[in-house]
């Protein structure tokens, strides 16, 4: 018996019902993986953390490539792919998700899945959220996101409080002892930037932030006209949770919350009070950026372009190509006003890289699910990209066009990108280091020699190490972001190369000896680092062992031996004393 042909309106009742179930089912799953992590902290699980973060990212994409399937089934081909239906399935679906408290999440959700199936170029307000439907949240907070703290008696009892009202199974092992060595830290801070002796009133988030080896609590200190974000840094121990450093300085806190970390696990019920909380703590940070950070990265996805396109509404920037020297196998553009970097894959490679377009997606695949250990950026990946032609300068289109030709398309008065990564702009490290002051400059030599260490303890080898590939943060801090060469630094193989057979050897064009694949000559390092002078020596001094087999085979053994090597996420100099051991009578 056939089946009876369904209405628009049935079909659009169904479909956006299927959706919001999807939704919820996505929602239940991430704060189940969320919820995990006050366990993995108390009994330093740092593997267990690591495999919930690996899960939770891969569980987007899982979510809607599922919900697809779903709906291939409900509607037939034609139903599938006409944007009738789909305009009616937003309209039933925009007032169903209207109660809920993160429905810019489930806006993004519907994009997510109607961007699969009509491969949209540029965007459809028809059957998309281009804007969110709601010029206000929809729903009222039941409680605010953080717990206020009035007037103490003094600022280790205010500290005392907020580090009692978070609970671990193991509680505390010196809880006095640490609130008084924070709040001596906070009296010093308050003095030192001229606010008054006494804290009047403090907000703390009431969620806990967890990544790594660390858990954080978040918030803000008013004193007089004063306002102090505040992180507060906690490590796990047997005998319970300790202190391990307190930040009072935005610029400290926005580079934990950086683009080039791992995403927090936090418990949040209503993310747009969360990210508009922690907007405050860090002002200068985009709500795109604090979306992410939290784990809502698809989200953050949604609003970076719909800052993107409020930029380009507002001013008459055009994309230009990037300042620095060329890539071989991305090339670069910009907007002057705006500090991020569009990087698209070119259609062939220049000579010697050999790697292969697939090879370079799952590079950037690997990157997202890494932990990038505050040193590589966070490319968010977007497809189907539209924009006026009249927004690229000439130059930058002859040269899309020339060697993307693949990718970039001109359609009439439009520009069609199908595929491109964005990520935050620096200044290229080898640029820097030219115009740069003398002490500026070697300080970034010497960052530069920690950002490859750091890469090294999350068992990230980046391949190819000139300082073109290395770029400069607001914050002075060096990141890589060249990723078509980077390995598992465990998939190495370091060496000595071998002795020539003869003394005439050293200076022929050809090797005298074979190079596997994956063979790294740390003592060829100094050849193309691309560093000189003072700089080379300043760097020589510093991190000479980089140039040793000893030291990446001694990384590699602790890497395979299962020791978790996270690079500490603040300045030493903010962690708290520890007194000495006792010595042994």
């Amino acid at each position: 018996m056939q089946q009876p042909r369904l209405s628009i309106s049935r079909l659009a009742n169904l479909g956006a019902s299927a959706i919001v179930a999807a939704f919820q089912r996505y929602e239940t799953d991430f704060r189940e993986i969320t919820g995990r992590a006050r366990a993995r902290f108390e009994a330093r699980d740092w593997h267990g953390l690591q495999a919930d973060a690996e899960e939770r990212l891969d569980l987007y994409r899982t979510c809607v490539q599922d919900l697809k399937k779903e709906l291939r089934e409900l509607l037939t081909d034609e139903q599938f792919g006409d944007p009738i239906v789909w305009v009616s399935i937003k309209a039933v679906y925009s007032g169903l998700i209207t109660g809920f408290d993160d429905w810019e999440l489930a806006e993004t959700f519907l994009n997510s899945i109607t961007r699969q199936v009509f491969d949209t170029e540029g965007v459809d307000e028809r059957i998309e959220f281009v804007d969110t439907d709601f010029e206000a949240p929809p729903t009222t907070a039941r409680e605010p996101v953080y717990r206020s703290y009035d007037r103490p008696k003094n600022t280790a009892a205010l500290v005392g409080r907020v580090l009692a009202d978070v609970s671990f199974v193991h509680g505390y092992r010196q809880l006095d002892a640490d609130a008084a060595a924070v709040a001596t830290r906070i009296d010093d801070h308050l003095k030192e930037i001229g606010a008054l002796r006494v804290v009047d009133r403090t907000e703390i988030v009431r969620s806990v932030f967890y990544r790594g080896k660390w858990a954080y609590l978040v918030g803000r200190l008013f004193s007089g006209s004063q306002i102090v974000p505040m992180a507060i840094a906690l490590s796990s121990t047997p005998d319970g949770a300790v202190v391990d450093a307190v930040l009072l300085d935005e610029d400290e806190i926005s580079i934990l919350f950086s683009f080039t970390r791992a995403y927090f696990h936090v418990a949040v019920s209503r993310p747009y009070d969360m990210v508009r909380f922690l907007k405050k703590v860090m002002p200068r940070k985009r709500i795109a950026e604090l979306y992410i950070s939290i784990g809502f990265n698809k989200h953050g996805k949604t609003e970076l372009y719909r800052d993107i396109l409020h930029h380009l509404a507002a001013t008459d920037d055009r994309f230009q190509i990037a300042p620095g020297k060329k890539g071989m196998v991305m090339t670069v553009f910009t907007i002057p006003g705006y500090d991020v970097v569009f990087k698209i894959i070119k259609d062939t490679f220049t000579y010697p890289k050999k790697v292969t377009r697939r090879e370079v997606l799952e590079k950037y695949h690997m990157v997202f699910r890494h932990d990038r250990a505050g040193r590589l950026a966070d490319a968010q990946e977007f497809e189907h990209l539209k924009f006026a032609r009249d927004r690229f300068s000439e130059e930058l289109l002859a040269e899309l066009l020339e060697v993307a030709g693949r990718t970039v398309e001109v359609e009439g008065e439009a520009v069609i990108i199908h595929h491109l990564y964005i990520e935050r702009r620096m200044i290229p490290l080898d640029i820097y280091v030219q115009d740069a002051s003398e002490e500026a400059a070697m300080a970034a030599v010497v960052d530069y020699g920690k950002a490859i260490k750091d890469l090294a303890a999350s068992n990230i080898f980046p391949g190819d190490m000139m300082l073109k590939n290395f770029g400069v943060t607001r914050h002075g801090r060096v990141v890589f972001y060249d990723y078509d060469e980077i390995v598992p630094l465990t998939d190495c193989n370091f060496r000595h190369p071998p002795r020539p057979p003869r003394e005439e050897d050293l200076f022929s064009d050809e090797p005298w000896f074979t190079v596997a694949e994956n063979d790294v000559f740390p003592g060829e390092f100094p050849n193309f680092l691309g560093l000189a002078g003072r700089l080379m020596e300043t760097f020589a001094e510093r991190h000479g062992d980089l140039f040793t087999v000893d030291y990446w085979r001694s990384m590699q053994q602790r890497l395979r031996s299962g020791e978790m090597l996270q690079p500490l996420p603040y300045d030493p100099d903010k962690q708290l004393p520890r007194p000495a051991p006792a010595a042994a009578e």
